[in-house]
């Protein structure tokens, strides 16, 4: 009889370059992190805003679709976009592409080799939520200016 109590161990035994078998670590989940933790709150919002990314493209695929299929399916479109709630939609996918943007920036910056003290850490952190709260309202301001 097998001396493994879950089948998910079998992909936990390594051999290192030498042949001496190891016991790898099994990935960690959100309970072993620090949600208040500012690296993991925004690594954690990096990824959320991504998926909202994903919900606006199937928005702007709708839009793109019902311009196309005539007056009545675009003009339901924009009557939804321009309700209070479409507009509150949009705005926060505005936010939500602008700290996607600057996070991924941020991380960028990181795989060059800069910015992993902590100082360091926390001042692009900051920086990244400042930068969206400024670049959404300057660009819902830009948005009421032209409308």
């Amino acid at each position: 009889m097998s001396s493994m109590k879950d089948s998910r161990e079998a992909t936990m035994i390594g051999r290192r370059s030498d042949g001496t078998q190891v016991r790898r670590p099994l990935s960690p989940h959100l309970q072993v992190y620090d949600m208040l933790q500012m690296s993991s709150a925004l690594s954690i919002s990096h990824r959320i805003t991504g998926s909202i990314w994903a919900v606006g493209t199937a928005v702007m695929v709708w839009w793109l679709v019902a311009a196309a299929s005539g007056p009545s399916a675009f003009g339901a479109v924009q009557w939804f976009l321009g309700s209070f709630l479409g507009v509150l939609f949009l705005m926060g996918l505005t936010a939500a592409a602008w700290y996607h943007t600057l996070a991924g920036i941020r991380h960028l910056v990181w795989d060059a080799g800069w910015g992993y003290d902590i100082p360091t850490m926390y001042k692009t952190g900051r920086a990244v939520l400042i930068g969206t709260a400024a670049l959404t309202a300057l660009t819902w301001l830009m948005l009421l200016i032209s409308w």
